[in-house]
């Protein structure tokens, strides 16, 4: 009781202005003093006497939306304008609770503006079908006739709820056996607000309420809505679909327009559950509210043109959505997308109005799904005012449909919309053949939702009344039940959860929970070669599958491509996404990936490394093999070192055989030419073993270029060292005492020494081959599209023994060959021996940081370079001016220049 008070509660304000504007557009209070006075409602719905009533809600009119409230008017208009705008649902409470049992209705305050729907009418008129046809089934109700009182909700909140309670009231009905007839369910309303409303107030009273059309997802709560039941699938199924539906089209920045109400924000609040983590982000998201319509639609529009956003999710109600349309179109926005919900994507008023063309068409729209019933256009087309002369709301269609007044002479007193007197109907109008939101039954959705929830209600009392009676043994074991002129609707709603029947088009029927199994068609709106707009069924969701045919669907801009709808361009292959800070995820930039790292999808988050022996290409598309790099004899730089190091060999031979040639000359005997010979054999060497070094890294090649190196230059070296020993003892000799000096440096001591000297770096190469040899080696540490192929030295040790051990002997050389320039000799080589080991000793010195320095190949290259500049210092310092004594001074080869001091 604690719930139906509260609704209650409000009630105790008996009578509150209303403020209408009457034809001049002047402001004027209207007091209601004697409400059964006025017009009944039950004169403006349907109504049909039955032994079980059933109550229907249908919003046949349309209040105008609020004009925008501005400060030009007076304070005090302004006041009392907005008093009557915020219509309290305590003053149809008080009035329906404390007055008389005349019911209020939307028309006795003769709003101007009030516009009449043709397409509820036809919902009306489907429960009226409904009803005739279980009244004539001999299997469901037999012997029950069953009636029914539809009412105008309006579209307003305070409309549906004192309709509603006129309904269980039973208003100022007289029927046959009692006072008061009222209803035993309501069928209704068709916003899922006023529905919270109805279901709130009526649950107390365990009045069942089945909506045809109220979505809400709210509405499944069973706690919080046990009386409640509809025929249309919840909002979440279909705010789901149209988040599944976004994705499938690419369409990532999108904007969201919905009515403000629970409707609108429980749907959008769904479609945001639903794109989360797909990629899929609103760009706005306004509301719009009935009471200031102008206003919002205003505002809206400003968004819609402003966003970057090309698709706009719509969860609005046709006449709201007609406003919106029309602004935009006033705006010449015609670019933009809709996607459409159910309550106004299958709108033949928004499809029949070529205001709309431009802006509307290319609609995508999820719909209630479309059913035919058969017999019901016969029904619509035989309607007739002189069939029905009580029935203003078919006088207000001829009204509409013809342009005349049937009954003309009583007609104006009659009329629901204020109209200008019209002339007085023929009588021969009819229906057939009249194209119109009627008469159209080519889509029927809503239309068969109402025909559904009769049929709902009818198995549900059809099983009530069947139950055993309640004098008889199994009273009471399942459900109870009650006569048909004392229906308890606690009763009828345990029925009504259990109902599971066949449709007459042989599908099954039944309730999970409060809802319904979700189907729905997927619709578009195409343009027509006459400049109107056609509704064309592309797809089907069914539960969640989700069917497409997107071949079929002709988008906004006239075309089959799907419009497409980012913040940001998807990022090519060889980028990734960049997050732009402070902005939703689908804003981003495209950054190309590093080096080294690729990405081969449309829209890549991250870019992947290559593999060790693979790099990315120049698009950073794919890992493609690296290149191997060494140094090699088709390149510019193994090119000129082979050159270098040919012609140094060439320029050995030349003097090898020059001195050959002037063997028996002085300056070639005095100088050991034995030794001389030898040196520069391996001065050759020394310039073909760099050679070695030039190609691709093997096994034996880098086993033979250090050591080849090593063995030659210590070779080379000791051919020199024994040169200066030599050269020392002979002048050691000429002093008293010390004539047997030179019997130990003979030529076999010298080429003894030779030969000790090498044996020690042989011995050194061969156990460091033996121990730990080079190897090739793929150095992939360094960032590049290339792999350098070098070779390894193996044992770090060994490789620093060779060359220390060259660089004892050259150092030895050095300092001998420093201790004896001096000594007096017309041809000295002594000097040229210091200072060809300066040069050597100066290129080795700077060959290790260079060479420990340098990548790859060019560690190769300096390693030569210095083999080859050693080389020719050697050659050059020795020899050069051996020869030039030779060639241009013949007069300076004598012993007797030789031997003077």
């Amino acid at each position: 009781m604690s719930r139906w008070f509260t609704w209650l509660t409000p009630a105790i304000l008996l009578l509150l202005p209303w403020l209408v504007r009457d034809g001049s557009g002047m402001v004027q209070a209207t007091v209601c003093s004697r409400w059964d006075r006025s017009v009944g409602l039950d004169d403006r719905g349907l109504s049909q006497e039955g032994e079980v009533m059933i109550g229907g809600l249908i919003p046949l009119h349309n209040l105008p939306p609020t004009p925008d409230l501005s400060f030009s008017l007076h304070h005090a208009q302004l006041h009392m304008l907005n008093v009557s705008l915020s219509f309290s649902l305590s003053l149809a409470l008080s009035l329906s609770l404390s007055l008389s049992h005349s019911p209020v209705s939307c028309f006795m305050f003769h709003i101007p503006a009030l516009s009449f729907q043709e397409e509820p009418l036809r919902w009306a008129h489907a429960l009226v079908f409904a009803v005739d046809e279980i009244n004539r089934n001999p299997f469901l109700l037999p012997g029950v006739q069953l009636g029914y009182r539809i009412l105008d909700s309006c579209s307003q909140h305070p409309w549906s709820l004192r309709g509603a309670l006129a309904l269980v009231s039973g208003g100022n009905i007289r029927c046959e056996t009692t006072d008061d007839c009222p209803v035993s369910l309501v069928i209704g309303d068709a916003s899922s607000t006023q529905t919270i409303i109805l279901a709130r107030t009526l649950g107390p009273l365990s009045v069942p309420v089945i909506s045809y059309q109220a979505s809400c997802g709210c509405l499944s709560d069973r706690h919080e809505f046990p009386n409640f039941f509809r025929t249309i699938p919840s909002d979440v199924y279909q705010a789901l679909s149209m988040a599944r539906l976004t994705w499938l089209l690419g369409w990532t920045w999108v904007g969201a327009i919905a009515v403000d109400n629970d409707y609108g924000r429980l749907a959008i609040q769904v479609f945001e559950e639903g794109i989360r983590g797909t990629g899929v982000c609103l760009a706005f998201f306004e509301t719009l509210n009935r009471a200031n319509l102008v206003r919002d639609v205003k505002r809206a529009a400003d968004t819609v043109q402003a966003s970057t956003a090309r698709v706009i999710l719509v969860f609005l109600w046709y006449t709201d959505m007609e406003a919106l349309l029309l602004e935009l179109g006033r705006r010449n926005v015609t670019d933009r997308q809709f996607l459409a919900s159910e309550a106004w994507s299958t709108s033949g008023h928004l499809l029949r109005n070529p205001a709309l063309f431009n802006v509307a068409k290319g609609v995508v729209g999820v719909a209630i799904r479309s059913a035919p019933i058969p017999g019901f256009e016969a029904h619509l087309r035989s309607l007739h005012p002189s069939r029905r002369p009580g029935d203003v709301l078919l006088k207000e269609l001829w009204e509409t449909e013809f342009g005349c007044s049937p009954g003309a002479a009583h007609a104006h007193g009659t009329s629901l919309s204020p109209r200008p007197r019209l002339a007085s109907c023929s009588g021969a109008e009819t229906l057939e053949g009249v194209q119109s939101l009627f008469t159209d039954t080519s889509q029927l959705r809503i239309t068969y939702n109402v025909y559904l929830a009769v049929y709902a209600a009818a198995h549900a009392l059809h099983s009530l009344l069947s139950c055993p009676q309640r004098d008889s043994p199994t009273w009471g074991s399942s459900f109870t039940c009650s006569p048909p002129h004392n229906i308890s609707p606690a009763e009828l709603l345990q029925h009504l959860n259990q109902v599971n029947f066949t449709t007459p088009l042989g599908e099954p029927f039944y309730f999970q929970g409060a809802d319904v199994p979700a189907v729905y068609d997927l619709v578009n709106w195409q343009a027509t070669p006459q400049g109107l707009l056609k509704l064309v069924t592309i797809g089907r969701v069914d539960g969640s599958n989700l069917l497409i045919n997107q071949s079929a669907i002709q988008w906004n801009t006239g075309s089959n491509v799907v419009p497409v709808s980012v913040c940001s361009d998807s990022c090519p292959p060889g980028t990734r996404v960049a997050r732009r800070k402070g902005e939703p995820i689908c804003c981003f930039d495209c950054i190309s990936c590093a080096e080294g790292e690729v990405s081969n999808t449309t829209g890549s988050m991250q870019c992947d490394r290559c593999p060790l022996e693979f790099w990315s290409n120049s698009h950073r598309t794919a890992c493609v093999p690296r290149q191997l790099e060494f140094l090699s004899f088709n390149d510019v730089m193994g090119i000129t070192l082979t050159t270098v190091a040919v012609c140094g060999a060439v320029a050995t031979v030349a003097v090898f055989m020059f001195f050959v040639y002037h063997r028996h000359t002085p300056l070639v005997r005095a100088n050991n030419s034995e030794l001389s010979f030898l040196l520069l054999l391996s001065l050759k060497l020394c310039f073909l073993c760099s050679l070695v070094f030039i190609g691709r890294p093997s096994v034996w090649a880098c086993r033979i270029r250090q050591a080849a190196f090593g063995v030659i230059f210590v070779l080379c070296l000791s051919c020199l060292l024994v040169k200066t020993i030599v050269v020392l003892a002979a002048f050691r000799s000429a002093r008293p005492g010390a004539g047997q000096l030179m019997r130990w440096f003979g030529p076999g001591q010298q080429r003894g020494s030779v030969f000790f000297f090498t044996s020690v770096q042989v011995i050194i190469c061969a156990v460091w081959l033996s121990v730990s040899p080079p190897l090739p080696y793929r150095d992939l540490g360094l960032k590049g599209s290339k792999v350098i192929l070098e070779c390894e030295v193996g044992s770090v040790v060994g490789f620093s023994l060779v060359l220390g051990y060259i660089g004892l002997l050259a150092s030895l050389c050095l300092l001998l060959a420093f201790l004896a320039r001096k000594l007096p000799d017309n041809f000295n080589e002594a000097k040229l021996i210091t200072f060809s080991m300066l040069i050597f000793c100066a290129v080795w010195i700077s060959f290790v940081p260079a060479y420990v320095s340098s990548p790859g190949k060019y560690a190769d290259a300096v390693e030569i370079f210095a083999i080859l500049a050693s080389s020719f210092g050697l050659l050059l310092c020795i020899f050069a001016p051996k020869c030039y004594i030779i060639l241009l001074r013949p007069e300076r080869n004598t012993k007797k220049h030789m031997m003077s001091k």
